[in-house]
């Protein structure tokens, strides 16, 4: 950027500033679907929906599947997933040749946030509402969260990156954190209100659909859109048959950005280790050290809030020490995580709560600066592009960790050399990110270098 004519006053840092502020805002709207429906309500609310649809003992006939209604979730997760993994490249490149993201931000998330919201009229037989709003709502959720991290590098500099994508992140685990506060108050408080069980699950959903709805309108109104740039030249089809074009051309030109591509293999491992962690906290809490829901459900909370300031935290050992140096920390961290949770004591609150304050650290910084990082990496007009590749190999190998976690578990009958087993995926993580050579990676994607590596 050319410096502001004598007398003329630079306003990039403040109109950057003023967009920062609004971005930050997604994560906040969008954090609430995650916390609200994926962790807490949705799971267990639609077990029980599928097991009185079928009765006691009953199984789901889908064409030449026999499935028990326990499993049918997890198929629908899968399904969600294997989709989010194929479409969402082929969303990047339509997304990087058009100038309104925040427009398209604006559509996959109010799209998502009306499938959520088809939850709340899931009852009786109608398990199958609520199966097309979970799956409709993840894929909605991943594709706003490809505009959404492509327009990271649209409002910041190289040197902002790592403290502007920290902070969005710390304000989506206070906003998710606020409102699981209040919807697990309605929940358990359901009998003082006079709700049932069902009812009350299902207003707490609704909640997080009209959470995320609600917010997304700041970033919509307040951000700006701004021009695509280095598009493939092509004067032939329209822009979705371009768009195709740009998929082809990109797919043929990642071999130019080696560092890139080192980067992505490193956070599919560590990432896939973190995301098995957390889906697997609760059960190990429950099943295998003997705590309560309501030890979980604290626990949860304390999870949310500690990884707020864990976020922030990370994002100014950034600034000091460099993204790459941060995150090798913090997979050092996810190491003891796990290789304590091998000798953890069953029934004891205090330790289990610490551990859980030791993940919050690490969570939500760790992501935030992966996110960041691989933003220097990519080179300008295929943000989108190349963040869609970034979910999508993370949700197409999501279940690496856990069949690991699933196969040891099967074998030696214990949660704890089950969750011990991730530290693999922590280590091979960390091994491949010390491969990756920022300062070149961040000159071929035609970057300015940050002052701190």
């Amino acid at each position: 950027m050319s410096a502001a004519p004598a007398g003329i006053a630079d306003l990039g840092p403040l109109d950057r500033a003023h967009e920062q502020k609004a971005w930050y805002w997604y994560d906040w709207a969008n954090s609430a679907y995650t916390t609200t429906i994926g962790t807490v309500f949705f799971g267990p609310y639609f077990i029980s929906l599928a097991e009185n649809a079928v009765g006691e003992g009953g199984r789901f006939e889908l064409a030449t599947f026999s499935l028990p209604p326990g499993s049918l979730f997890f198929w629908l997760i899968t399904l969600s997933t294997i989709l989010s993994a194929l479409l969402l490249p082929p969303l990047g490149a339509y997304a990087d040749r058009t100038s309104d993201k925040k427009g398209l931000l604006g559509l996959f998330a109010w799209t998502g946030a009306g499938f959520a919201a088809l939850i709340f009229l899931a009852t009786g037989d109608n398990w199958w509402l609520a199966a097309i709003g979970i799956v409709g709502g993840n894929l909605c959720f991943g594709a706003a969260g490809v505009i959404n991290d492509s327009i990271l590098p649209l409002i910041s500099t190289e040197d902002e990156r790592d403290h502007v994508s920290s902070r969005g992140w710390a304000f989506g685990y206070l906003g998710g954190g606020l409102l699981l506060v209040l919807n697990l108050a309605v929940y358990l408080g359901r009998d003082a209100i006079g709700l049932d069980e069902g009812l009350a699950a299902r207003l707490c959903m609704l909640s997080a659909a009209v959470w995320w709805a609600g917010f997304t309108l700041i970033p919509y109104l307040r951000l700006r859109n701004h021009p695509p740039q280095h598009v493939v030249a092509t004067h032939e089809g329209g822009v979705l048959r371009q768009s195709f074009g740009q998929l082809r051309a990109t797919l043929r030109d990642l071999r130019r950005y080696p560092v890139a591509l080192t980067f992505l293999l490193a956070y599919l491992f560590f990432n896939d280790g973190i995301q098995t962690v957390i889906a697997s906290a609760s059960v190990f809490g429950a099943e295998e050290l003997g705590h309560s829901q309501t030890v979980l459900i604290a626990t949860i909370l304390m999870v949310q809030f500690v990884a707020f300031g864990g976020a922030l935290l990370f994002g100014r050992s950034a600034g000091r020490i460099g993204a790459k140096r941060t995150i090798l920390a913090g997979l050092v961290v996810w190491m003891v995580i796990v290789t304590v949770a091998l000798f953890l004591p069953a029934g004891n609150v205090a330790l289990f709560l610490s551990l859980g304050a030791a993940i919050g650290i690490v969570l939500g910084g760790t992501q935030a600066l992966a996110r960041s990082y691989f933003s220097l990496l990519i080179p300008r007009g295929k943000e989108a592009e190349y963040f869609s590749f970034y979910h999508a190999m993370d949700r197409g190998t999501s279940w690496f960790g856990t069949a690991t976690f699933g196969i040891v578990l099967a074998v030696t009958d214990s949660y704890r050399p089950a969750i011990f087993a991730l530290i693999v995926f922590f280590l091979v993580g960390g091994l491949l990110l010390l491969r990756v050579d920022t300062e070149r990676g961040i000159r071929e994607a035609g970057n300015a270098v940050p002052s701190v590596l």
